[in-house]
């Protein structure tokens, strides 16, 4: 007779952690939505006016691109590093959420998007997502000196304006990837701006947006201190300086190198009130940051293709949101 796995945690339909350490992301929500954790097979060929493929990018490191249609022999697009969202626990770049925002994206706003497949806690704490997303950028440099091969981005990406963008926990790694960029030396690669969408800035302390804003199916109470303790290194707290940038555990601010960053914030987060200290820590240490807040929006709206297409508030709002980011990429 097989013995039952005892299972130790449990994460909002999630994630289930046993006691032999095995995980199980297996979605167990809403039948509704599962297919918008579904993986979605690459296809070289141009469908809605994008190409995709995945490429290894280095030993087990994959990396998905997307490409849009109609490329002129001169153009060259601006190219997107996307690090995605999960809390550093769940989720891929190939999932159906991540495909039909970002497939969207480069068609719209006409830019290459690269989205590594990163390392998930609780198998690989943090900085392993951190590690691997800053890997991406090096094989981004790599590619520009032709030292690596990349034919897509070799033909058509402007390595002068690399953008880097990430999702909630993707938002922490595009902070953490800048600060690690503002210390390198990147040979042909100019790090042109910072977009963290609703990053999962936090602190220990519950802060007033966590005990007054609506959760979401993206974003519960149960992820933000779930994820958080599975994903950050053993004995942290959310003070560390990966969950809390504007901290004062984390570097002064004020002694980063970084880009341009445009804080995409949604107006009914969770954790709204942490990533607004993070704007204002930001200001007070004199880096260039702008901020975009959708309205009436929760945490990574855009994600959720029913919403966007069956509720008109969501669809105007994605496009907002897509149109500001596209305009800050035509400013920098």
């Amino acid at each position: 007779m097989v013995q039952e796995k005892k299972l130790v945690d449990e994460v909002s339909g999630w994630l289930r952690l046993y006691e032999d350490g095995s995980v199980d992301r297996t979605w167990t929500g809403s039948p509704e939505v599962k297919f918008l954790v579904e993986p979605v097979p690459p296809h070289e060929e141009f469908i809605d006016g994008v190409a995709t493929r995945d490429i290894m990018a280095g030993d087990n490191f994959r990396v998905r691109l997307y490409l849009p249609e109609n490329i002129s022999n001169e153009e060259k697009l601006p190219i997107f590093l996307h690090f995605h969202g999960g809390g550093f626990c769940i989720s891929e770049p190939d999932w159906f959420m991540y495909y039909q925002f970002y497939t969207r994206f480069a068609r719209v706003a006409r830019v290459i998007v690269v989205s590594p497949f990163l390392r998930r806690a609780p198998e690989n704490r943090l900085p392993a997502a951190i590690d691997d997303g800053f890997f991406a950028l090096l094989w981004l440099d790599s590619v520009a000196r032709r030292n690596a091969e990349e034919p897509w981005l070799k033909k058509h990406g402007n390595f002068g304006r690399v953008f880097l963008i990430g999702d909630s926990s993707g938002g922490n790694i595009v902070h953490e990837v800048a600060v690690r960029a503002g210390e390198a030396k990147l040979d042909l690669l100019h790090l042109a701006g910072g977009i963290p969408i609703h990053p999962g800035f936090m602190r220990s302390k519950r802060s007033r947006s966590e005990l007054e804003k609506p959760q979401s199916p993206f974003l519960t109470l149960d992820m933000v201190d779930k994820f958080m303790s599975l994903a950050l290194p053993l004995g942290s707290n959310k003070d560390h300086p990966i969950a809390c940038p504007m901290g004062g555990g984390a570097p002064p601010l004020s002694g980063l190198k970084l880009p341009p960053i445009l804080l995409c914030l949604a107006e009914m987060d969770l954790i709204f009130d942490t990533e607004m200290e993070y704007n204002e820590a930001m200001k007070k240490a004199n880096k260039d940051v702008e901020l975009f807040v959708n309205k009436g929006a929760t945490h990574s709206f855009y994600l959720n293709k029913i919403a966007v297409d069956m509720d008109p508030n969501t669809g105007a709002q994605t496009e907002a949101l897509i149109a500001r980011i596209k305009e800050f990429i035509e400013q920098h």
